[in-house]
């Protein structure tokens, strides 16, 4: 199932985008609202079997769609499902909107960018696994990470590209409960640290650290992280100023 969130007030540009889809892969295999959700049914019941049938989601994005509670529970459900890999989440970008920060780093389609007909195909190639693509770089990220993903244990590696970052304070944003994880930073000393519990939407949560160091080139952060069960790890996040954290650029390897 093709799942289509988005503001009713953008249906002017969303709609041929689902009509293009349907003729594509049929109809019954796009969930949009206009056509899913007849007279007599229950609007919560349809998105919720919609939402958990999805096999690809699309956000369309939007001053709209971000200013909207019912298609923020949407995508915030979606991404909570995504993190389990049971989704693909696809935001598409429909005008200057900034990307919440939990898609930050997520890949994403620009129709403001680059278009209908240009997103239209790549959202196609993405349905039938032919094409991955990544907003154009607007900014320099001097603090990336590198990330090594097991179904048990995952392996941070935070370091400086270019130049030496004073400030080293780090979260790492996943879905697992504070009694099903644990963690350690090697030998490094950490000021503070804390598990946070639903720091954006219910489900996800921070694992925060402040370390007493900068993060260098030379002198990257590593953070170990092991599961009971199961890492469901989203994304990693530095903090900006006193009030913000921002997601950072991370690479999966197979060895750090």
């Amino acid at each position: 199932m093709i799942f289509l969130s988005h503001n009713s007030k953008d249906k002017r540009i969303v709609e041929p985008f689902a009509n293009k889809l349907a003729e594509v892969f049929g109809r019954d295999n796009v969930f949009y609202d206009s056509w899913s959700i007849q007279p007599g049914d229950g609007i919560i019941d349809k998105m919720e079997s919609g939402l958990k049938n999805a096999k690809y989601f699309f956000f369309f994005v939007s001053a709209n769609s971000l200013q909207s509670n019912m298609v923020r529970l949407e995508w915030q459900n979606a991404i909570v499902k995504a993190s389990n890999g049971n989704v693909k989440f696809i935001p598409v970008r429909l005008d200057k909107s900034e990307m919440p920060m939990l898609l930050a780093q997520t890949l994403y389609l620009d129709v403001y960018q680059n278009g209908f007909d240009l997103v239209l195909s790549q959202m196609i190639d993405v349905i039938n696994g032919e094409n991955t693509y990544r907003g154009t770089a607007t900014s320099y990220e001097n603090v990336k990470a590198r990330v090594k993903c097991g179904e048990k244990e995952l392996n941070i590696l935070i370091y400086a590209e270019t130049y030496t970052e004073p400030l080293s304070k780090y979260a790492i944003i996943l879905s697992n409960e504070e009694d099903d994880i644990s963690w350690n930073c090697g030998k490094d000393n950490v000021v503070m640290y804390g598990f946070n519990k639903d720091v954006v939407i219910p489900g996800v949560n921070a694992l925060a650290f402040n370390f007493v160091r900068a993060t260098s080139p030379e002198f990257p952060i590593r953070i170990n992280i092991t599961s009971k069960t199961k890492v469901k790890f989203i994304t990693v996040c530095r903090q900006v100023n006193e009030e913000k954290y921002k997601a950072i650029p991370i690479e999966y390897v197979s060895e750090l």
